[in-house]
Formats: C-alpha cells, sequence, structure tokens
C-alpha cells in the first residue's frame, strides 16, 4: 500500500475516558450558552481553534507543534479534530460526542476533516483573532460557499464569568502558587543563580497539583525569578545570573492546571533595602492595596487604573508605571489566549459583575543609575462577589514579608 492509499481521516478509541477536569454538567452548559449566540446571530456551525476555546469547551489542552487543531460545534453535536500524532489521548480527554483524527498520509488533511464535519453552506463562526492568514486563505477554499464570521469576542465575554466550578479550581491554583512562592522564598541565598531558585517553586508547585488532581495532565506550570537589572520586565526569563545582597528580586509562581492560569507575584529584597528602595517599595504596596479595595462589581475597568494613577502621579512615579493594573483568569497563558476585555487598563470600560476574577498587580520600574533602580510589582487574585471581592491570594506582601536575610 502506497501513502496515497493511506486513510485521511481515521478514529482512535483507545483506552477509557478519563475524568474531566470539571462535571458533565459545567461542559454541558457551557455548550447551552454557546448555542443560544448561534441560534440567536443565525451560526451553522463554530470552528474553534484556539488552545483556550477548544481547552474550554472539548477539556482538550492541544500541543501544537506545527499541526493544526479544531473543536467543530453545531445544535446537534459537536466533534474534536486532532492530529494523529497524538494517538488516543484526545479521545480520552474529549468531552465532545465525536473525535476525528487526520493523518500525515496526504498534505491538508486536517481541511478534509474540516470538509467532512462543517457542511459548506450557512454562516460559520471561527476565531479571527487567533487564525493566521494562510490558514484562513485554506478555510475558504475548502468551504467556498460558506459566510465566516467571528465568535472570538462573544466566546470571550461568555469565559469573562466563572462558574462556581472554575472558582474553586482557581482557589486551588491560587493555593498552589502560595506553596510555590514559599518554596522559591526558601531557595534564595547569596551566590545562588536565578534558574535554581525557580526550580524549586515549579517542582513544589508541580508536586502539589499532582497531589490535588491525579487524574489532571501536569504541563506548563513554570516560575519567573529575576533578580538585580533582570527585574526590569514582568515577562523576563530567568538567567544564570547569582544572586548579590542586596539585591531586588522578583518572585512570579505561575500554576497551571488543564489550562488553567494562577498566578502570584511579589518584590523581595535579599537583606535590607536602601532608603530609596523601601519607599518605593511601599508606594507600590499602597497602589496594590487601594485598588484590592477598588475592585468590586460596578467598577468599570478604565476608572480603576485612573484612580489608582492618581497615587503614582502623587508621589511623581506615574511615568515609571510600565502596564495594565491586573486582568480576567481562567483559560489562559504566556503562550495563548487572554481575556483582553477585562483588563484594568485606561482603554477598557467593561464593568466588574459577580463571578468575574481579576488580578491586582501594579508594577513600576525604574532604570538602571537611579535611586532604588529596579522593578517593583505585587499580585493578588480576586473573585468579584455580590458585594465586593475574595481576595484568594496568601503569601504576604511588602517590607514587613519579603525582606530574605542575606
Amino acid at each position: 500500500m502506497n501513502m496515497l492509499e493511506m486513510p485521511s481521516l481515521i478514529e482512535i478509541p483507545n483506552g477509557d475516558k478519563v475524568p474531566h477536569t470539571f462535571s458533565n454538567q459545567e461542559y454541558a452548559n457551557r455548550l447551552s450558552k454557546l448555542r443560544r449566540h448561534m441560534a440567536e446571530y443565525q451560526i451553522d456551525s463554530v470552528l474553534f481553534t484556539s488552545y483556550h476555546n477548544i481547552c474550554y469547551y472539548a477539556d482538550f489542552l492541544y500541543c501544537y507543534f506545527g499541526r493544526f487543531y479544531g473543536f467543530v460545534v453545531n445544535q446537534q453535536s459537536s466533534c474534536l479534530i486532532s492530529a494523529n500524532i497524538d494517538g488516543g489521548q484526545p479521545y480520552r480527554r474529549n468531552t465532545g460526542d465525536r473525535n476525528i483524527v487526520y493523518t500525515d498520509w496526504q498534505r491538508d488533511n486536517y481541511f478534509r476533516a474540516v470538509q467532512q464535519e462543517i457542511p459548506n453552506r450557512g454562516r460559520v463562526g471561527i476565531e479571527y483573532d487567533q487564525l493566521p492568514l494562510e490558514r484562513l486563505e485554506k478555510l475558504k477554499a475548502c468551504l467556498p460557499n460558506v459566510e465566516f464570521v467571528d465568535i472570538s469576542q462573544a466566546c470571550m465575554k461568555m469565559r469573562m464569568i466563572k462558574s462556581a466550578e472554575e472558582i474553586e479550581l482557581i482557589k486551588h491554583g491560587a493555593q498552589v502558587c502560595d506553596i510555590g512562592a514559599e518554596a522559591l522564598v526558601a531557595a534564595v541565598k547569596e551566590g545562588v543563580p536565578e534558574y535554581e531558585v525557580a526550580l524549586a517553586s515549579t517542582q513544589a508547585m508541580v508536586r502539589e497539583i499532582g497531589r490535588r488532581f491525579p487524574h489532571g495532565e501536569l504541563m506548563d506550570t513554570w516560575t519567573w525569578f529575576q533578580s538585580g537589572i533582570n527585574t526590569d520586565g514582568a515577562h523576563n526569563p530567568v538567567t544564570a545570573r547569582k544572586l548579590e545582597k542586596g539585591d531586588i528580586l522578583s518572585l512570579n509562581c505561575f500554576s497551571m492546571i488543564s489550562g488553567y492560569y494562577t498566578a502570584i507575584e511579589r518584590t523581595l529584597f535579599l537583606g535590607e533595602p536602601d532608603s530609596a528602595s523601601r519607599r518605593l517599595w511601599e508606594i507600590n504596596v499602597e497602589v496594590h492595596e487601594a485598588g484590592i479595595k477598588l475592585i468590586k462589581p460596578g467598577a468599570r475597568c478604565c476608572d480603576i487604573a485612573h484612580e489608582l494613577n492618581k497615587i503614582y502621579s502623587h508621589y511623581g512615579l506615574l511615568q515609571y508605571r510600565t502596564f495594565g493594573y491586573g486582568h480576567s483568569f481562567g483559560v489562559l497563558s504566556h503562550y495563548y489566549g487572554r481575556e483582553a476585555g477585562l483588563e484594568l487598563r485606561e482603554d477598557i470600560e467593561t464593568v466588574l459583575e459577580p463571578g468575574m476574577v481579576v488580578s491586582m498587580e501594579p508594577m513600576i520600574m525604574l532604570p538602571e543609575g537611579m535611586p532604588g533602580a529596579g522593578g517593583y510589582r505585587e499580585h493578588d487574585i480576586l473573585v468579584v462577589t455580590e458585594n465586593g471581592s475574595d481576595n484568594i491570594t496568601g503569601f504576604g506582601y511588602g517590607p514587613k514579608h519579603n525582606i530574605i536575610p542575606a
């Protein structure tokens, strides 16, 4: 048999289904909400292609590696499209009705799977914010009679309100981050390289996730730990720089549970900070605490940002603020997806509602050569409630908690 005779599409029902991250009712509720939107806007089918939406609706977090994935939803059924390289793992994890696997034997077999699952007519929702132009053109070519419409923004708004099950999972994630922070602080010593400190934190979080979620997949939990000049960026990678007495340090622990991102970030000092550094740190803590009080239902994201800007401006530090004051949590990560409509920035007018989960994370950065040079940031996670918010981050912040003896 030559390659052209090998099948383009197959099924691999290998093994039993694994316990899902959430209950069957939770996934049914998500699909029901989506289908109501589809009916209202006369969308016949939806093709999800992003990490976050496939994970959200199908409980499957794919490994890209140059291969495409999809989750097709219509009013009657749903189908996960996966690559043959993954074997039966997508079948075992998929919450949908079916799993179609495309092979490598012919080029563009992924699009043959799309053609099989989506009729060549009507309106099809796709994620405009995630599809590269080349893939979009191939979709248009394989479904020439379809009208494509954007589904990404509507789904983002659906994801912004968390269910009780989601909030419970996020609380677990925040507790795991607290454990990572404790392990990180215990590893901080003069002369130790950044990567060793980060490894101690990540290992502690992975082990705790494995203990709490024995049926889950352990992937993507990580730590960014920065020291000295490396603290100037919130997302700077870990390096081999060795810690020195007097260093400003940035603790950034990120636990990932089934695609759900949680985080804690803290400013630390190895030894007593100088007076300029302590002053900047205390001002940033003042902004952090003021911001926590502003997180409540009815508050607009932009208004929170403007209010906190006033504090920095009072101290002459507004020009050293580096990014927004917080963001949504849920199915997101450093390499895929975010709920951009729920960020605490001056250009976002979203009103906070009960069930939303956001961070408060002010940061200022003073460049080298200035007194107190370095990046200062604190980060807590808050669940918006009916009357205010619930801070689910437990690890302490500020000079009272995070000066590590040199």
